[in-house]
Protein backbone atom coordinates (compact mmCIF):
# COMPACT_ATOMS: atom_id res chain seq x y z
CA UNK A 1 0.00 0.00 0.00
CA UNK A 2 2.51 2.39 0.87
CA UNK A 3 4.27 1.51 -2.38
CA UNK A 4 1.36 2.69 -4.08
CA UNK A 5 0.77 6.00 -2.15
CA UNK A 6 4.30 6.58 -3.15
CA UNK A 7 4.48 6.17 -6.52
CA UNK A 8 1.27 7.93 -6.75
CA UNK A 9 1.57 10.99 -4.66
CA UNK A 10 4.95 11.20 -3.40
CA UNK A 11 7.42 10.51 -6.37
CA UNK A 12 5.57 13.00 -8.39
CA UNK A 13 5.97 15.90 -6.30
CA UNK A 14 9.66 17.91 -4.82
CA UNK A 15 11.02 15.59 -2.51
CA UNK A 16 11.13 18.11 0.58
CA UNK A 17 7.60 19.38 -0.26
CA UNK A 18 6.69 15.33 0.26
CA UNK A 19 8.86 15.31 3.41
CA UNK A 20 7.15 18.64 4.97
CA UNK A 21 3.57 16.87 4.34
CA UNK A 22 4.34 13.74 5.21
CA UNK A 23 5.80 14.86 8.33
CA UNK A 24 3.30 17.16 9.05
CA UNK A 25 0.40 14.28 8.57
CA UNK A 26 1.98 12.31 11.07
CA UNK A 27 2.41 15.57 13.59
CA UNK A 28 -1.29 16.00 13.07
CA UNK A 29 -2.34 12.05 13.66
CA UNK A 30 -0.42 12.23 16.99
CA UNK A 31 -2.11 15.26 18.02
CA UNK A 32 -5.84 13.71 17.76
CA UNK A 33 -5.50 11.00 21.01
CA UNK A 34 -7.82 8.70 19.67
CA UNK A 35 -5.77 8.59 16.48
CA UNK A 36 -2.26 8.53 17.99
CA UNK A 37 -2.79 5.63 20.19
CA UNK A 38 -3.81 3.82 17.39
CA UNK A 39 -1.14 4.72 14.96
CA UNK A 40 1.77 3.78 17.47
CA UNK A 41 -0.32 0.80 18.25
CA UNK A 42 -0.11 -0.09 14.43
CA UNK A 43 3.57 0.75 13.57
CA UNK A 44 5.22 0.35 17.14
CA UNK A 45 3.75 -3.15 18.28
CA UNK A 46 6.40 -5.34 19.58
CA UNK A 47 9.09 -2.72 19.67
CA UNK A 48 9.65 -2.36 23.13
CA UNK A 49 12.96 -4.19 24.29
CA UNK A 50 15.16 -1.90 26.62
CA UNK A 51 18.74 -1.82 27.01
CA UNK A 52 20.64 1.00 28.83
CA UNK A 53 23.43 3.01 26.40
CA UNK A 54 25.12 5.99 27.36
CA UNK A 55 23.65 6.26 31.04
CA UNK A 56 20.88 6.37 29.71
CA UNK A 57 17.34 4.07 29.03
CA UNK A 58 16.39 3.89 25.09
CA UNK A 59 12.98 1.56 24.31
CA UNK A 60 14.95 -0.22 22.13
CA UNK A 61 18.32 0.41 19.98
CA UNK A 62 16.92 1.88 17.00
CA UNK A 63 16.66 5.39 16.49
CA UNK A 64 15.97 8.42 13.79
CA UNK A 65 18.92 9.89 12.67
CA UNK A 66 19.33 13.76 12.15
CA UNK A 67 17.86 15.35 9.73
CA UNK A 68 14.52 14.22 9.77
CA UNK A 69 13.21 16.14 12.67
CA UNK A 70 15.12 19.78 12.36
CA UNK A 71 13.60 21.39 14.49
CA UNK A 72 12.52 19.14 17.08
CA UNK A 73 8.82 19.80 16.81
CA UNK A 74 7.81 15.81 16.35
CA UNK A 75 9.37 13.90 18.81
CA UNK A 76 6.31 12.49 20.70
CA UNK A 77 4.95 11.70 17.04
CA UNK A 78 7.95 10.19 15.27
CA UNK A 79 8.51 7.81 18.32
CA UNK A 80 4.91 6.49 17.44
CA UNK A 81 6.53 4.27 14.54
CA UNK A 82 8.55 2.74 16.53
CA UNK A 83 11.99 4.47 17.08
CA UNK A 84 13.96 3.79 20.68
CA UNK A 85 15.47 7.70 20.35
CA UNK A 86 14.93 10.25 18.01
CA UNK A 87 17.89 12.85 17.41
CA UNK A 88 16.89 16.41 16.55
CA UNK A 89 19.05 18.56 14.21
CA UNK A 90 21.09 19.77 12.91
CA UNK A 91 20.39 22.69 15.09
CA UNK A 92 22.53 26.04 14.84
CA UNK A 93 22.93 28.43 17.12
CA UNK A 94 21.49 31.11 14.66
CA UNK A 95 18.46 30.44 12.26
CA UNK A 96 19.37 30.11 8.95
CA UNK A 97 17.55 29.03 5.36
CA UNK A 98 19.72 26.91 4.48
CA UNK A 99 20.75 26.15 0.47
CA UNK A 100 18.31 27.57 -2.27
CA UNK A 101 15.87 24.91 -3.46
CA UNK A 102 15.73 22.57 -5.22
CA UNK A 103 18.29 20.79 -2.40
CA UNK A 104 16.93 17.50 -2.00
CA UNK A 105 16.31 15.02 -4.30
CA UNK A 106 15.90 11.11 -4.72
CA UNK A 107 17.70 8.64 -6.47
CA UNK A 108 15.55 6.05 -7.17
CA UNK A 109 17.19 2.98 -8.65
CA UNK A 110 19.49 3.61 -6.24
CA UNK A 111 17.46 3.63 -3.04
CA UNK A 112 19.01 6.42 -1.81
CA UNK A 113 19.21 10.54 -1.07
CA UNK A 114 20.81 13.63 -2.53
CA UNK A 115 20.95 16.37 0.09
CA UNK A 116 22.63 19.96 -0.17
CA UNK A 117 20.09 21.14 2.77
CA UNK A 118 22.82 23.56 4.30
CA UNK A 119 21.46 23.16 7.83
CA UNK A 120 18.51 24.77 7.48
CA UNK A 121 16.98 25.23 10.74
CA UNK A 122 15.28 28.26 13.19
CA UNK A 123 18.27 28.53 15.61
CA UNK A 124 19.10 26.93 18.71
CA UNK A 125 16.87 29.78 20.61
CA UNK A 126 13.60 28.25 18.79
CA UNK A 127 14.43 24.87 18.87
CA UNK A 128 14.76 24.92 22.44
CA UNK A 129 11.19 26.27 23.10
CA UNK A 130 10.29 23.37 20.32
CA UNK A 131 11.55 20.55 22.30
CA UNK A 132 10.58 21.65 25.82
CA UNK A 133 7.18 21.49 24.63
CA UNK A 134 7.98 17.90 23.21
CA UNK A 135 9.43 16.73 25.83
CA UNK A 136 6.22 17.72 28.32
CA UNK A 137 4.42 15.62 25.28
CA UNK A 138 6.20 12.11 25.69
CA UNK A 139 6.20 12.72 29.49
CA UNK A 140 2.78 11.97 28.69
CA UNK A 141 3.65 8.53 27.60
CA UNK A 142 4.50 5.43 29.52
CA UNK A 143 7.72 5.36 30.86
CA UNK A 144 9.02 2.37 28.80
CA UNK A 145 7.40 4.16 26.09
CA UNK A 146 9.43 7.32 26.05
CA UNK A 147 12.29 7.87 23.22
CA UNK A 148 15.76 8.95 23.99
CA UNK A 149 15.71 12.86 23.19
CA UNK A 150 19.33 13.54 21.25
CA UNK A 151 20.24 16.97 19.70
CA UNK A 152 22.56 17.24 16.97
CA UNK A 153 24.16 20.57 16.64
CA UNK A 154 26.42 22.49 14.20
CA UNK A 155 28.17 25.61 12.80
CA UNK A 156 26.35 28.20 11.56
CA UNK A 157 26.86 29.01 7.87
CA UNK A 158 27.74 32.55 8.38
CA UNK A 159 30.24 32.40 11.12
CA UNK A 160 33.54 32.11 10.63
CA UNK A 161 35.75 29.30 11.37
CA UNK A 162 37.72 30.76 13.68
CA UNK A 163 34.67 31.24 16.00
CA UNK A 164 33.44 28.15 15.56
CA UNK A 165 34.29 27.24 19.40
CA UNK A 166 31.96 30.14 20.77
CA UNK A 167 29.22 29.01 18.02
CA UNK A 168 29.26 25.37 18.68
CA UNK A 169 28.95 26.43 22.79
CA UNK A 170 26.22 29.17 21.95
CA UNK A 171 24.08 26.20 21.02
CA UNK A 172 25.17 24.10 23.95
CA UNK A 173 24.09 26.82 26.45
CA UNK A 174 20.78 26.75 25.17
CA UNK A 175 19.87 23.33 23.89
CA UNK A 176 22.14 21.22 26.67
CA UNK A 177 19.26 21.60 29.41
CA UNK A 178 16.68 19.44 26.90
CA UNK A 179 18.79 16.92 25.40
CA UNK A 180 19.69 13.32 26.93
CA UNK A 181 22.58 13.46 24.99
CA UNK A 182 24.26 15.80 22.95
CA UNK A 183 26.08 15.23 19.31
CA UNK A 184 28.90 17.58 17.64
CA UNK A 185 28.42 17.66 13.97
CA UNK A 186 31.22 18.60 12.06
CA UNK A 187 31.00 16.24 9.34
CA UNK A 188 27.76 17.64 6.80
CA UNK A 189 29.19 18.50 3.40
CA UNK A 190 26.98 20.95 3.04
CA UNK A 191 28.07 23.90 4.93
CA UNK A 192 31.48 25.25 3.33
CA UNK A 193 34.60 24.47 5.48
CA UNK A 194 32.87 22.55 8.23
CA UNK A 195 34.62 19.68 7.58
CA UNK A 196 37.51 21.38 7.88
CA UNK A 197 36.82 20.89 11.59
CA UNK A 198 37.48 17.30 11.28
CA UNK A 199 41.15 17.71 12.11
CA UNK A 200 42.24 16.83 15.78
CA UNK A 201 43.48 20.63 15.99
CA UNK A 202 40.25 21.90 15.37
CA UNK A 203 37.67 20.13 16.78
CA UNK A 204 39.41 19.45 19.85
CA UNK A 205 38.73 22.70 21.26
CA UNK A 206 34.74 22.84 20.04
CA UNK A 207 34.83 19.44 22.13
CA UNK A 208 36.23 21.47 25.21
CA UNK A 209 33.85 24.31 24.75
CA UNK A 210 30.97 21.75 24.17
CA UNK A 211 31.53 19.56 27.38
CA UNK A 212 32.80 23.19 29.67
CA UNK A 213 29.46 24.69 28.85
CA UNK A 214 26.96 21.96 29.09
CA UNK A 215 28.44 21.26 32.77
CA UNK A 216 27.52 24.54 33.25
CA UNK A 217 24.08 25.02 32.58
CA UNK A 218 23.19 21.11 33.53
CA UNK A 219 23.05 20.54 37.27
CA UNK A 220 20.86 17.32 37.13
CA UNK A 221 21.94 15.18 34.08
CA UNK A 222 19.47 12.34 32.88
CA UNK A 223 22.14 10.02 32.15
CA UNK A 224 23.69 8.63 35.12
CA UNK A 225 26.65 8.84 33.96
CA UNK A 226 26.85 12.17 35.61
CA UNK A 227 27.01 14.41 32.27
CA UNK A 228 25.24 15.24 29.35
CA UNK A 229 26.72 12.12 27.03
CA UNK A 230 28.25 13.76 24.48
CA UNK A 231 29.04 12.09 21.08
CA UNK A 232 30.95 13.50 17.83
CA UNK A 233 28.91 12.50 14.14
CA UNK A 234 32.14 11.87 11.44
CA UNK A 235 32.05 11.19 7.65
CA UNK A 236 32.84 8.39 5.92
CA UNK A 237 35.37 9.97 3.69
CA UNK A 238 38.09 10.48 6.49
CA UNK A 239 41.12 8.50 5.67
CA UNK A 240 41.25 5.56 7.84
CA UNK A 241 44.25 7.19 9.71
CA UNK A 242 42.25 9.95 10.37
CA UNK A 243 39.07 8.01 11.87
CA UNK A 244 42.01 6.74 14.24
CA UNK A 245 42.84 10.37 15.13
CA UNK A 246 39.58 11.15 15.78
CA UNK A 247 38.64 7.91 18.09
CA UNK A 248 42.11 8.87 19.79
CA UNK A 249 40.84 12.53 20.42
CA UNK A 250 37.87 11.07 22.08
CA UNK A 251 39.40 8.83 24.31
CA UNK A 252 41.82 11.52 25.33
CA UNK A 253 39.20 13.88 25.86
CA UNK A 254 36.36 12.53 27.49
CA UNK A 255 34.20 11.91 24.54
CA UNK A 256 31.49 9.31 25.43
CA UNK A 257 30.47 8.27 21.90
CA UNK A 258 30.89 8.68 17.97
CA UNK A 259 28.07 8.34 15.60
CA UNK A 260 29.78 6.68 12.28
CA UNK A 261 28.55 7.50 9.81
CA UNK A 262 27.28 11.17 7.80
CA UNK A 263 26.52 11.13 4.31
CA UNK A 264 29.66 10.70 1.91
CA UNK A 265 30.48 13.17 -1.57
CA UNK A 266 31.99 9.92 -3.25
CA UNK A 267 30.27 9.54 -6.38
CA UNK A 268 31.42 6.21 -7.07
CA UNK A 269 29.07 4.51 -4.36
CA UNK A 270 26.51 5.39 -7.76
CA UNK A 271 25.91 3.42 -10.77
CA UNK A 272 24.24 4.50 -13.99
CA UNK A 273 21.77 7.46 -13.95
CA UNK A 274 21.73 8.15 -10.50
CA UNK A 275 25.68 8.55 -10.56
CA UNK A 276 25.24 10.81 -13.78
CA UNK A 277 22.91 13.40 -12.43
CA UNK A 278 24.74 13.05 -8.83
CA UNK A 279 28.11 13.99 -10.57
CA UNK A 280 26.36 17.14 -11.65
CA UNK A 281 25.19 17.99 -8.07
CA UNK A 282 26.72 19.01 -4.86
CA UNK A 283 25.61 17.32 -1.94
CA UNK A 284 25.93 14.33 0.45
CA UNK A 285 24.43 10.91 -0.62
CA UNK A 286 22.62 9.09 1.99
CA UNK A 287 20.55 5.58 1.77
CA UNK A 288 22.27 2.20 0.26
CA UNK A 289 25.44 2.80 -1.40
CA UNK A 290 25.96 3.76 1.73
CA UNK A 291 26.42 0.79 3.82
CA UNK A 292 29.43 -0.83 2.75
CA UNK A 293 31.56 2.00 3.80
CA UNK A 294 29.80 3.07 6.96
CA UNK A 295 29.94 -0.86 8.09
CA UNK A 296 33.93 -0.28 7.32
CA UNK A 297 34.10 2.90 9.23
CA UNK A 298 32.04 1.01 12.12
CA UNK A 299 34.40 -1.78 12.21
CA UNK A 300 37.53 0.15 12.37
CA UNK A 301 36.14 2.38 15.31
CA UNK A 302 35.17 -0.61 17.24
CA UNK A 303 38.77 -2.30 16.71
CA UNK A 304 40.10 0.29 17.79
CA UNK A 305 38.31 1.77 21.03
CA UNK A 306 37.14 -1.78 22.13
CA UNK A 307 34.31 -0.96 24.79
CA UNK A 308 35.94 2.79 25.77
CA UNK A 309 32.97 4.53 23.68
CA UNK A 310 29.72 3.85 22.51
CA UNK A 311 29.68 3.71 18.95
CA UNK A 312 25.90 4.37 16.94
CA UNK A 313 25.90 2.85 13.41
CA UNK A 314 24.03 4.89 10.81
CA UNK A 315 24.55 4.77 6.55
CA UNK A 316 22.55 2.32 4.41
CA UNK A 317 20.65 0.36 6.77
CA UNK A 318 17.61 -1.48 4.71
CA UNK A 319 16.49 -4.21 6.67
CA UNK A 320 16.90 -5.81 10.17
CA UNK A 321 19.47 -8.32 8.38
CA UNK A 322 21.41 -4.65 8.25
CA UNK A 323 20.60 -3.78 11.58
CA UNK A 324 21.93 -6.82 12.77
CA UNK A 325 25.03 -7.01 11.33
CA UNK A 326 25.90 -3.14 12.91
CA UNK A 327 25.15 -4.77 16.21
CA UNK A 328 27.68 -7.94 15.17
CA UNK A 329 30.22 -5.43 14.50
CA UNK A 330 30.23 -3.40 17.38
CA UNK A 331 26.91 -0.91 17.20
CA UNK A 332 25.45 -0.21 20.31
CA UNK A 333 23.11 1.34 18.87
CA UNK A 334 21.65 1.90 15.11
CA UNK A 335 20.45 4.88 13.15
CA UNK A 336 17.97 4.98 9.86
CA UNK A 337 16.71 7.47 8.08
CA UNK A 338 17.10 7.49 3.73
CA UNK A 339 15.10 3.76 3.97
CA UNK A 340 12.00 5.07 5.86
CA UNK A 341 11.58 7.95 2.40
CA UNK A 342 11.26 4.19 0.63
CA UNK A 343 10.20 1.79 2.58
CA UNK A 344 7.23 3.97 4.79
CA UNK A 345 6.05 4.37 8.34
CA UNK A 346 6.01 0.74 8.92
CA UNK A 347 9.53 0.48 8.29
CA UNK A 348 10.81 1.21 11.79
CA UNK A 349 9.01 -1.75 13.43
CA UNK A 350 9.65 -4.14 11.04
CA UNK A 351 13.88 -3.56 11.61
CA UNK A 352 13.26 -2.94 15.57
CA UNK A 353 11.45 -6.72 15.65
CA UNK A 354 13.78 -8.04 13.40
CA UNK A 355 16.45 -6.84 14.99
CA UNK A 356 14.94 -8.21 18.57
CA UNK A 357 13.70 -11.38 17.73
CA UNK A 358 17.29 -12.55 16.37
CA UNK A 359 19.17 -11.50 19.47
CA UNK A 360 16.27 -13.41 21.71
CA UNK A 361 16.82 -16.18 18.98
CA UNK A 362 20.54 -16.17 19.04
CA UNK A 363 20.51 -16.08 22.87
CA UNK A 364 18.46 -19.06 22.96
CA UNK A 365 20.27 -21.27 20.75
CA UNK A 366 23.35 -20.21 22.99
CA UNK A 367 21.51 -21.21 26.08
CA UNK A 368 20.95 -24.51 24.37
Amino acid sequence: MYSLIFRILFAPMDAERAHHLSFSALRFLDSIPLLGRLLRRICAAGTVSPVEVLGLPFPNRVGLAAGFDKNGVGVRALSALGFGHIEVGTITAHAQPGNDRPRLFRLRDSLALLNRMGFNNDGARQASFNIAAERKRIASLPQHLRPVVGINIGKTKVVEAADAVSDYASSTRALAPLADYLVINVSSPNTPGLRDLQSVSSLEPIIEAVRSTAAEVVENPRSTLGHVPLLVKIAPDLADDDVIDICDLALRTGVDGLITTNTTIDRSVLTGSDAEFASAEPGGISGRPLAERSLEVLRLVRGHVGGALTVISVGGVANAKDARARVAAGADLVQVYSEMIYSGPFFPGRVIRGLESSRLLTRGTGGA
